[in-house]
């Protein structure tokens, strides 16, 4: 008999039980509910069998990896699909991800999306047989034969076998996958289905592959939440920055300029500027000191650091290895370059912490299947800071980061919508990173004590490191749901050593400082794009392009508008006049449309009690008032940065 922990209460069960079987002693409501199962804190399938004392917890699809478990099926019914409508397709990859799941493969044909209700209905029929479930294990040779004629899987057996990893595939009917799983039992588990789209996405996101065509949808236990989603994602289609942006005249893209280049129009930039002073105020208050180093360095600078060894790929290299004296990149990053500031001169312990600001500018390869309007680009903007100190100063430095970031947070009104990953090497892939696994180990063992001090709530994330340290990401979801980092806050114990840097401590003796890297708002661009979709392009007031709209009822009341116009601009508020020969109706909806926070309307009797007429974005027509009353109303909310 094996001892099973559930959550606190204890039962036995006969060696070689089931995780399933476990669920359905406890309830067949659980059980008809059981997506995936952890076990010791791993999560597994609920085929897993059970030969020692463990903690299982079940998990449904309330539960993160139990809504993983239940897409991850979902996508291989859209690939039984497929494959019963378009034999001779070959099958890439099809996981879940944060907001549903996708299947890339290439077909015999293209296909639309008018394809999609027809592969929708072949699901619902595969859902209907209520086909089981199969798991099963193979030698490399067995698999490769099963595969065969499937290229994309053949180069994934032999990948996995090369790591020794367990080669493993998931039955159902007459559809077999290369899988790791976990799965769900049956398909007929799955009872709600949507096809969403369908693009174009490279074979592991290198351009120089085959494009393969991308298969997106999303899966429900229940019609109502499927029907709840879909109402859900067309509000979000209204908020998408990538849209409404360029509608917005916030940013455009050109295709002879190239992907993943965004041009900031006016307004846009106006908001990054004015998002960027905040910033650096904020920091220069809190003792950070602004630096302002290259755009690019020789290579020599990135083989000191590590980056040419393990970020080379996602660099802008300029110049030939093989023939060339000097070859450049572009900057990925802007830790090297403050290291060289760094080594300026000699340091004492009395120099420390030294924090060091720059709004960079930096450049990354990023895969084109990758790039979305602002979200992931090529260049990009940052608000980034390295940070140097004693191992005695480290945790209230980090602390300070975090409080930094916090307060950006609040002050933009994101604060609610994030959520902290802890992200760890992945120790079976050596490959990816520097140093050894003691110092890891350290460095991973102190941010955990320092985070758990804090009493920051945050997941793990293997493999997520950077690969010279661990680090804290603030991630956040945009409107459909696709989870990205905004800010990041990393120890690092390993590239200090290898740039030479060191300081006198009081002892007289040489050491070697811990730094810390971080961003305070991260990526310009993201949080744009982030800030359009949160307030629907109504920004705050302080953060809105245009605050003031003036909108004369006719010509004649031009010259008294303009004055108005002065009187607001002396003040600081950035303003626009409406001088066309339109009707009043048309120029407040025109503003409406705009989204811009406050109109000023001028007629004939305004000009006759000195007055102007508002109207609120929100709020409509607020009356007549003298130019002074409404400054008294808006200067503190703009001065206190309020979010309406």
């Amino acid at each position: 008999m094996i001892k099973v922990d559930l959550k606190g209460s204890e039962k036995e069960f006969e060696n070689g039980v089931s995780v399933a079987e476990v669920a359905k002693s406890i309830g067949m409501g659980l059980y008809k509910s059981a997506c995936a199962a952890k076990v010791n804190g791993e999560v597994c399938d609920l085929r897993t069998v059970l030969n020692e004392d463990c903690k299982v917890e079940i998990l449904t699809f309330d539960d993160k990896e139990g809504k993983k478990a239940y897409w991850h099926t979902a996508s291989h019914i859209m690939a039984q699909a497929v494959n019963r409508l378009y034999p001779g397709t070959k099958f890439a990859i099809g996981p879940a991800v944060d907001n549903g799941f996708y299947y890339d493969m290439e077909l015999p044909q293209a296909i639309t999306n008018d394809d999609l209700a027809k592969i929708e209905a072949e699901m619902k029929k595969i859902i209907k047989e209520d086909i089981e479930i199969e798991r099963f294990e193979l030698p490399v040779a067995e698999a490769l034969a099963l595969m065969k004629g499937q290229d994309y899987k053949e180069e994934l057996i032999r990948e996995h076998a090369a790591e020794g990893e367990h080669i493993s595939f998931y039955k159902q009917g007459d559809f077999t996958d290369l899988c790791a799983g976990p799965h769900l039992m049956r398909t007929g588990n799955v009872k709600a289905v949507k096809l969403t789209s369908i693009t174009g996405a490279y074979w592991r996101g290198d351009a120089s592959n085959k494009m393969l065509q991308r298969l997106y949808g999303i899966a429900f236990p229940k019609q109502s939440l499927l029907e709840e989603h879909l109402t859900m994602m067309e509000e979000a289609k209204k908020r998408d920055h990538n849209k409404l942006g360029r509608e917005l005249e916030l940013f455009t893209t050109s295709d002879v300029i190239g992907q993943g280049l965004p041009i900031l129009l006016p307004k846009g930039a106006r908001i990054v500027q004015l998002l960027q002073r905040f910033v650096e105020d904020e920091e220069q208050r809190r003792g950070w000191l602004l630096t302002k180093t290259p755009f690019m360095a020789k290579s020599d600078l990135y083989k000191i650091s590590g980056h040419w060894d393990h970020y080379k790929d996602g660099m802008f290299v300029l110049g030939d290895e093989e023939k060339d004296k000097e070859v450049f990149a572009l900057r990925p990053m802007t830790c090297p370059f403050q290291y060289q500031a760094y080594l300026n001169r000699k340091r004492s312990y009395r120099d420390l912490p030294l924090r060091y600001n720059e709004t960079s500018t930096l450049f990354r390869n990023e895969a084109s299947g990758e790039m979305h309007g602002l979200i992931r680009v090529r260049q990009f903007t940052i608000s980034e800071g390295h940070l140097m100190c004693t191992p005695e100063q480290l945790e209230d430095e980090f602390r300070k980061c975090l409080e930094l970031a916090i307060f950006m947070l609040k002050t933009l009104g994101l604060y609610e919508d994030v959520s902290y990953r802890f992200s760890q090497w992945d120790p079976n892939d050596r490959a990816k990173y520097i140093g050894t696994e003691e110092q890891w180990n350290e460095a991973q063992g102190l941010m955990e004590r320092i985070l758990n001090h804090l009493e920051i709530p945050y997941e793990i994330g293997i493999g997520e490191a950077a690969f010279y340290g661990p680090k804290l990401d603030i991630q956040i979801k945009n409107v459909y749901g696709k989870e990205d980092t905004l800010i990041t806050i990393q120890i690092d114990q390993m590239l200090a050593e290898q740039f030479g840097m060191v300081y006198t401590d009081k002892d007289g003796k040489q050491k070697t400082p811990c730094i810390i890297h971080r961003t305070s708002i991260g990526c310009y661009e993201r949080t744009l794009a982030l800030l359009i979709e949160k307030y629907a392009g109504a920004f705050p007031l302080w953060l809105a392009p245009v605050q003031v709209k003036l909108l004369p009822i006719a010509d004649r009341h031009l010259d008294y508008l303009y004055e108005v116009k002065k009187q607001l601009e002396d003040k600081g508020f950035r303003c626009e006049v409406d001088d066309r020969s339109e009707k009043i109706g048309y120029k407040i909806r025109e503003a409406q449309l705009e989204k811009v926070p406050y109109m000023v309307v001028v007629g004939d009797k305004d000009i006759e009690n000195n007055t102007i007429s508002i109207r609120k974005r929100k709020e409509g027509d607020l009356g007549a008032m003298t130019v002074e009353q409404f400054l008294e109303k808006i200067v503190p909310d703009r001065d206190n940065k309020v979010i309406d």
